[in-house]
């Protein structure tokens, strides 16, 4: 029982457990075979306004998570993130990000989230 976040460029690994993909758009150069993503609830992503803020000139991680945290509580997102939790206590779940500092990405606040 357990979440990790990885790359969705990575090559998928045997003990990946459910792969869910966290964003919002398909990623760039990675056909859906290859990817071999088991959800993609898009309702979990951070919203465009939030994206385009967090990437601007004021955007900052913890302003970043604390308005993401907030989206996540709408009554959509916040019951694919109890499914989220129920997965990660049936077995490995691995949320899959293009982001290329996934530490420092949405990914990393729905990992946390779901941990707890």
């Amino acid at each position: 029982m357990s979440v990790r976040v990885r790359r969705i460029y990575e090559p998928p690994e045997a003990d990946d457990g459910l792969r869910v993909l966290v964003d919002r758009l398909w990623p760039r150069g990675v056909s859906k075979d290859a990817a071999r993503v088991d959800e993609w609830p898009k309702a979990l992503t951070p919203s465009n306004e939030l994206r385009t803020w967090f990437h601007g000139p004021e955007g900052s991680f913890e302003g970043f998570r604390h308005r993401y945290e907030t989206e996540l509580a709408a009554p959509e997102a916040a019951g694919l993130l109890d499914g989220l939790r129920e997965s990660v206590r049936e077995g490995r779940v691995t949320l899959l990000t293009a982001s290329r500092t996934p530490e420092q990405s949405h990914a990393s606040v729905l990992a946390e989230l779901v941990r707890d």
